[in-house]
């Protein structure tokens, strides 16, 4: 599981608004890749992020937000590998049986692979929920 520690800043019902500790990841406390200095350049403002709240966290309280293992690596081929993968098909498709005017046929046969994946998307998010694929607040931080 992926985790950052977060402070609840507002409850709405089962949702949460959550602003985390730190920017970028935290495994390196910002001396490693970057992005922590990369998220400071481009957000002024504190990022804040609605999560599920199984635990019932209140405002105020400091929590562990966590993601799935894996969620995030399959969001990316979801969302972006496959309906670019099917518009390239599509395009070598079109292209392949168009007897003549192939770029027509290409162009044609690249929109139908592009809608096609965002068909796909859309039906795979209906079936599976995208509760899979959000992130949630896994337990309150102990003070020790």
């Amino acid at each position: 599981m992926l985790e950052t520690s977060a402070t609840v800043v507002q409850v709405e019902g089962k949702l949460t608004l959550v602003k985390p500790d730190q920017s970028g990841c935290g495994q390196c406390k910002g001396k490693g890749c970057g992005a922590s200095k990369l998220s400071q350049l481009f957000c002024r403002t504190p990022r804040q992020f609605h999560v599920e709240n199984p635990i019932n966290a209140n405002v105020g309280d400091k929590v562990i937000v966590s993601i799935g293992d894996g969620v995030i690596l399959k969001g990316v081929g979801l969302i972006y590998a496959l309906p670019l993968l099917l518009l390239i098909v599509g395009a070598f498709l079109g292209d392949t049986f168009a007897i003549e005017q192939r770029d027509i046929y290409a162009a044609v046969g690249a929109t139908i692979g592009l809608v096609s994946g965002f068909i796909i998307i859309k039906l795979t998010l209906l079936r599976h929920g995208r509760d899979k694929f959000n992130p949630f607040i896994a337990r309150k931080v102990t003070e020790d």
